[in-house]
């Protein structure tokens, strides 16, 4: 269900993300050579893949068509108790909603270089609640159960980012250097890439 609300969304916007992804592209490009920038394949590979998670995540989040239900919700847990656990709605609203925001917790901690809990709290709180006010005044609901997934999801993404910086270190060599994640990202890119144009109507496959 989750994979079919990203390839819907993304089905949705892939004429604005593709002109957004080449003028991107085409800017830091140009910036890179202007100012005789080193260029790592994978640093900018990643900065790209949270831009468009953030364009994804945007129409997700404010796709009025997916609303069911509007209105004010203050209670904490008041609708995520409501879902039988397994069901299609407790994936969807429940399991879905602490997701979406773990990209998020990942992406923002490495940019950030957060070590502690308390750095990612901050900046998930802010932006779920931003999210949940807009929601609000666009015909959806507020809930404040939302945010507390959200914030669970962007949690999970900080401690996804440790583990992962602290295996990086006992690594040999080769699998902490830019060759290596380059070698990676490409694979991902060219996936990515095949993903992309079959949901644009282009796949080759």
């Amino acid at each position: 269900m989750i994979l079919n609300l990203l390839t819907n969304a993304i089905a949705k916007i892939w004429p604005m993300l593709t002109i957004f992804l080449v003028v991107i592209i085409a800017i830091r490009i140009s910036y890179i050579r202007i100012n005789h920038e080193r260029f790592v394949f994978y640093q900018e590979f990643l900065n790209l893949i949270f831009v468009v998670y953030v364009l994804i995540l945007f129409q997700l989040l404010t796709d009025a068509e997916i609303n069911t239900t509007s209105g004010l919700n203050l209670v904490p847990f008041t609708e995520m108790f409501r879902y039988e656990i397994g069901s299609p709605l407790f994936y969807s609203n429940v399991v879905g909603n602490i997701f979406l925001f773990l990209p998020f917790g990942y992406f923002v901690s490495g940019y950030v270089k957060a070590t502690k809990i308390s750095h990612i709290l901050f900046i998930s709180v802010v932006s779920s609640l931003t999210v949940e006010l807009v929601q609000l005044q666009i015909g959806r609901s507020f809930d404040i159960d939302d945010i507390l997934l959200n914030v669970v999801g962007a949690v999970l993404g900080f401690l996804i980012y440790i583990a992962l910086c602290a295996i990086k270190k006992h690594l040999p060599r080769f699998l902490r250097s830019d060759l290596f994640y380059n070698i990676i990202c490409i694979i991902l890119c060219i996936l990515c890439f095949l993903y992309f144009t079959k949901i644009m109507g282009l796949g080759w496959f």
